[in-house]
């Protein structure tokens, strides 16, 4: 049966077309998430996972590179990549859609309740050196502009209704990407749903199972070792190691906000709330939107 190849998911700082640069191997392990969703925390249980609970052998996004993203030369992000001899970690905002889907490669998808993630995204957005993006990506810089109120961006974020492949961190984005990466289990290819609320609550086990999917021996004493190093207030006393920067953060350790879940209730006035609800039981197959909103 012949294989789509994948989407080409394109903005303004992404190129899905960079996968085609980097061969994929069995044993490798691709984070896919939307942004503000959990990524940089699987990341780091998965390279402690690998390399150990201490420090790693070069920092997060060095090590892990987000393979999509135009702030590095395609050659040099290739080059260290086809250099590392060890599994490898990468990181994609694309759904799994966009991305080469090959035998004895782990996709692991992490998920958040999307009202959360957005209060998360619009927070980052104040993080970013947007003068340093544009150059590093070669895009025109863009004019300053007044922020809005977080409510206000909220109810508009909750309302637009975008081509989900096109707003990929618009609300029908996040469900593009969670509806296609739930399809996907029990599939050919091993794909792996983690959620941000079970990090939060039992990260132990979640380590203990990411292990597991990767085929890595779990003992109690390890998995407590990676938990410990991967606790929220570890990450971010360690922002200059694991903040995925290449120069556009502001503050590295701002990037590690709160790391909490609940903000999207308490910060969303009630009508938007009840907008974000009747728009997520459209969105969201009723398994999924259980799972998702628990």
């Amino acid at each position: 049966m012949d294989v789509p190849p994948p989407h080409r998911y394109r903005s303004s700082d992404e190129d899905g077309a960079r996968w085609g640069a980097v061969p994929l191997r069995p044993g490798d392990v691709v984070v896919s998430t939307r942004s503000k969703h959990g990524t940089t925390w699987v990341q780091a249980v998965c390279l402690h996972l690998l390399h150990g609970p201490g420090p790693l052998p070069s920092p997060l996004p060095v090590l892990a590179p987000w393979v999509d993203h135009l702030v590095e030369p395609l050659e040099e992000l290739a080059a260290r990549l086809a250099a590392q001899e060890h599994r490898r970690v990468l990181k994609t905002h694309s759904p799994l859609d966009g991305v080469p889907l090959v035998e004895g490669v782990t996709y692991v998808v992490a998920a958040r309740h999307p009202l959360d993630a957005a209060v998360s995204l619009f927070h980052q957005g104040a993080n970013l050196d947007r003068a340093a993006l544009a150059r590093l990506t070669g895009a025109p810089p863009a004019p300053p502009r007044a922020r809005p109120a977080l409510e206000d961006w909220l109810a508009r974020w909750v309302e637009d209704d975008p081509d989900p492949r096109e707003a990929l961190d618009s609300l029908p984005g996040v469900a593009h990407h969670l509806r296609d990466a739930r399809g996907r289990r029990g599939g050919p290819h091993d794909v792996v749903l983690v959620h941000y609320a079970d990090l939060l609550a039992d990260l132990p086990g979640q380590v203990r199972r990411l292990a597991e999917h990767l085929g890595l021996a779990a003992s109690d004493e390890r998995v407590a070792a990676v938990a410990a190093a991967t606790t929220f207030a570890a990450m971010r006393g360690r922002a200059d190691e694991l903040a995925p920067d290449a120069g556009v953060l502001l503050d590295r350790r701002a990037f590690f906000r709160g790391g909490r879940s609940g903000d999207g209730d308490r910060v969303a006035p009630s009508g938007v709330r009840e907008r974000y609800a009747e728009r997520a039981r459209d969105l969201f197959p009723d398994d999924l939107s259980a799972w998702l909103h628990r």
